[in-house]
């Protein structure tokens, strides 16, 4: 089985965010592959990685990297295939600024699509509903997947009408 979705980090201390996304990718049943890979110690291995990712079978790659973040960028430059930038707040960060602005200020030709500070699960997310757009049962776990956020929504506010204040009205 060849992955479908390829989560790369910056260094394997990334991955108590980046494993955020494999739990999802699991959970959708998304066959899924996940390394470390160094944009600035292993460049050459990045752009081999990037080159062959297609011909492997991957269609999306989820890229994390923190500080000054270039491993989304560096990938995206190097194949066709869509690459979803995860900032991440490091130890050598500056509020995690540096990670977003990294990999969300991309030049024309080379995009990243960028998800929130540490965001890996939303990154997760938007693999799984690009690869869904050709894939009808896919979707049908995306919706059930939406479903149950809704249903999550209506319970806490449920939970919220019991909850009295003197001035609250209704």
């Amino acid at each position: 089985m060849n992955p479908r979705v390829s989560i790369i980090m910056g260094s394997t201390s990334d991955l108590s965010v980046m494993k955020q996304a494999a739990e999802f990718l699991d959970e959708m049943e998304i066959p899924f592959e996940i390394n470390a890979l160094s944009a600035h110690r292993v460049p050459e291995m990045v752009a081999q990685f990037a080159k062959n990712a297609y011909g492997r079978g991957v269609r999306v790659i989820i890229a994390g990297a923190g500080g000054a973040a270039h491993l989304p960028g560096v990938i995206a430059a190097f194949t066709p295939v869509p690459v979803i930038g995860v900032p991440i707040k490091s130890s050598n960060s500056m509020d995690g600024w540096d990670s977003v602005l990294s990999i969300l200020q991309m030049p024309a030709g080379i995009p990243v699509a960028t998800v929130a500070l540490d965001g890996a699960k939303n990154a997760a997310i938007l693999a799984v509903q690009m690869l869904a757009t050709g894939d009808e049962q896919l979707m049908n776990k995306l919706s059930v997947f939406k479903s149950e956020l809704a249903a999550k929504i209506s319970k806490a506010n449920d939970e919220l009408k019991k909850v009295e204040y003197r001035y609250k009205v209704g």
